[in-house]
């Protein structure tokens, strides 16, 4: 059904409710009402990169590392897989009466906030720093999602709306103040796109305050924005607990009553926390009318009847067995592929088994579950570590040697031992091995979401760029003995790799690769497949050279606004390959094709003698405007397959959002007349072409606006 006629639908059945019913109604954990057949829903249920907290189910690889592979058609495919898995697993618990939390239809994810800041923990569950690419992936993640028949598969929600990353130690108390031009440059444009693009179900608001207004209870946001100016149909839900902080943290209200009515009054439909157990107080008081309380109540139930969850649907028949089956765990292992960016290759990439011997396999993560999960995660079945692929995929033709080498961030590995316990095993495994395969990095203790870690006094968020002192001196005992050394980074955010650079042979980004991220690295390190996928992140050389992290001016951050020169670039990764752009043209309007706006026709060519996959950029500079990006800002991507020697042309739609600028009113103004596309497999800085060895083309580009 549309959600038209779901609407009337949930008009009709909220009308037979008392006020306390739809009050009751208004609460993450819904209660039945058993008088008019409806069960009880949970509607907290996460599904960041798989269906998460609820047992059993594929774990793809943590949201940054799939933004690494700059796949729009992977990303949707992910979000089907989830859906599905998602549909199976409620069916079966709902077949026995258990609507306990997690395993409803609702799943709070994606994250699109921007990474704005490298320190900030939960950067790992964003798709990076850049508006576009963060809303092409997240509105084809919620496409794959919510699906696009009569009946939405499962419902999406983008959160956390809007200006949210950081500091986690602050979010409750915190007021992010920021620009009209940074909001509609910056912050907003992809909450955006998956609402106007993807038809997102849910909003969920965030902690803190922007300009001075608590999110969860901001008339701008929620009213004049999201609802006013976009058209956002579906229901808006707090994050959890965040209007308890109206009148705990940020006191802009003296009671609960008066937190939870400038939320509902605001539009904030549903509460994930306990705060609208006081909307009938609130309504007692004058606060709230019952034709406030009642709308709520039928945006709710319209998402459940879009849901087919009161007359069914085709995905009642999803069975529990599409849990982790054998297609959704090569999916998960083809994402971990297209995650992985290699960073530096000496050569010794890919690994020939004929010419080793013995294999080195050193670090706290290289046998490690944790690192492959990331946060937010389900359980896998099967979890296959670096050292479990390597194992398998080795067999008994290579010897494979072991080591922790040291303790993830404790000074030793077993507490009655000296400090630095595992050192002098690390050197005789390297000492010993033709080829050393370091895996090391942090895990979901050390970065992630505030109370769920271990980190910097419980706030997930990182103090600086390095890593921990115990690895830190793994790395210099490793590159003391002379063996060569393979560097796989296992972590969700920029660390400081100037010493493995300088010392190491090779560096591989890993990320969070998922529960088969082992079986991909061990195909990627010995060339089954080449790495293919590019920073999503700037990497920094220092975060002293960055801003407070409080200050969410765009100013020095990002590719698009750092003044610096990066250790690794936003949109860098080598390949194993060759490939190279030929040439680059824009094709006008009315010309082939893309008779509605613009196409930027490409010819590549692969000049070496392995198949590979590339990730094309586009990037634009606005030459007559003083309100563009300081750098050029991407505007289009695609990934391309080119076997080697191979030729080949694509086109890439080149977005009307490419021609604007958005001004310190923070409206989104023409770009001027004259333009400078830059088309490669980097950013067209300095920086990557002295690392790429190429530099991308460039293509000018004149409007005549008449």
């Amino acid at each position: 059904m549309n959600r038209e006629e779901a609407r009337k639908k949930a008009e009709e059945l909220v009308g037979k409710m008392t006020l306390e019913e739809k009050a009751g109604q208004l609460r993450y954990n819904a209660p039945p009402v058993k008088r008019l057949g409806i069960p009880a829903y949970n509607w907290w249920s996460e599904a960041l990169h798989g269906v998460a907290r609820a047992g059993q189910a594929t774990v793809f690889p943590q949201a940054i590392g799939m933004a690494a592979s700059f796949d729009t058609e992977l990303m949707e495919a992910v979000g089907d897989a989830v859906a599905t898995e998602g549909r199976a697993k409620y069916n079966a618990y709902a077949a026995m009466e258990d609507r306990d939390i997690y395993k409803g239809l609702t799943f709070w994810t994606p994250n699109v906030n921007i990474f704005r800041d490298p320190r900030w923990g939960r950067g790992h569950e964003t798709y990076g720093e850049d508006p576009y690419l963060t809303g092409r992936m997240g509105a084809a993640y919620v496409k794959g999602m919510q699906g696009d028949g009569e009946v939405m598969k499962a419902a999406a929600c983008a959160k956390h709306f809007a200006v949210h990353s950081g500091p986690e130690g602050l979010r409750h108390e915190f007021d992010a103040v920021v620009s009209k031009k940074d909001m509609e440059e910056t912050y907003l444009p992809a909450f955006e796109a998956l609402v106007k693009e993807a038809g997102v179900e849910a909003v969920m608001g965030a902690y803190n305050r922007t300009n001075g207004e608590p999110c969860c209870g901001s008339r701008t946001l929620i009213q004049e924005i999201l609802r006013g100016k976009w058209g956002f149909e579906g229901h808006v839900v707090s994050d959890c607990w965040a209007i308890r902080d109206f009148h705990e943290h940020h006191m802009v209200t003296s009671t609960p009553r008066e937190s939870a009515a400038m939320a509902i009054n605001a539009g904030c439909d549903l509460n994930c926390g306990v705060t609208y157990l006081h909307i009938l107080g609130a309504y007692e008081d004058g606060l709230v009318s019952e034709e406030t309380i009642t709308e709520a109540a039928v945006r709710l139930f319209t998402t459940r009847y879009l849901l087919g969850l009161f007359e069914g649907s085709e995905f009642d028949r999803i069975p529990y067995e599409k849990v982790e089956c054998r297609e959704h765990l090569a999916l998960a292992k083809k994402a971990a592929e297209e995650s992985f960016v290699l960073l530096k290759n000496d050569g010794i990439l890919p690994l020939k088994k004929e010419k080793i011997k013995t294999v080195g396999l050193i670090g706290p993560n290289a046998n490690s579950r944790a690192a492959l999960a990331g946060n937010y995660h389900g359980t896998a079945s099967d979890y296959v570590t670096v050292q479990e692929g390597l194992m398998r995929y080795l067999g008994e033709d290579i010897r494979v040697l072991t080591s922790t080498g040291c303790h993830l961030f404790k000074d030793k590995t077993e507490s009655l031992a000296q400090v630095h316990d595992r050192l002098a095993e690390a050197k005789i495994v390297a000492g010993k091995s033709d080829v050393v395969i370091l895996c090391l990095g942090l895990d979901e203790t050390l970065e992630g979401e505030q109370g769920d870690t271990g980190n910097s006094d419980a706030s997930g968020d990182k103090v600086d760029l390095s890593l921990p002192k115990s690895q830190q001196l793994l790395m210099e005992a490793v590159a003391e003995t002379g063996t060569p050394v393979v560097l796989c980074m296992m972590a969700g955010s920029d660390l400081d790799l100037s010493y493995a650079a300088r010392h190491f042979s090779a560096i591989l980004q890993v990320w969070y690769p998922g529960g088969q991220g082992g079986a991909a690295a061990a195909e990627v390190l010995f060339g089954e497949t080449s790495p293919s996928g590019k920073l999503p992140v700037t990497f920094y050389e220092t975060a002293e050279e960055l801003p407070e992290f409080t200050d969410y001016s765009m100013k020095g951050r990002t590719y698009r606004y750092m003044e610096g020169k990066a250790q690794y670039p936003f949109g860098y990764g080598l390949t194993y390959g060759k490939a190279g752009v030929e040439y680059a043209k824009m094709v006008k309007p009315g010309e082939g094709e893309n008779a509605d706006g613009y196409e930027m026709r490409v010819r590549m060519k692969n000049d070496g003698d392995t198949d590979v996959q590339e990730v094309l950029q586009v990037y634009v500079k606005k030459e007559d405007s003083v309100f563009d990006s300081l750098h050029p800002s991407l505007c289009a991507f695609g990934r391309v397959f080119l076997k080697a020697g191979e030729e080949k042309e694509i086109g890439l739609k080149i977005p009307q959002s490419a021609f604007t600028v958005v001004n310190e009113e923070g409206e989104r103004v023409s770009g001027g007349n004259r333009y400078r596309f830059y088309v490669g497999f980097s950013q067209p800085d300095e920086r990557s072409v002295e690392l790429m060895g190429q530099r991308p083309v460039e293509v000018e580009m004149e409007l005549n606006e008449g």
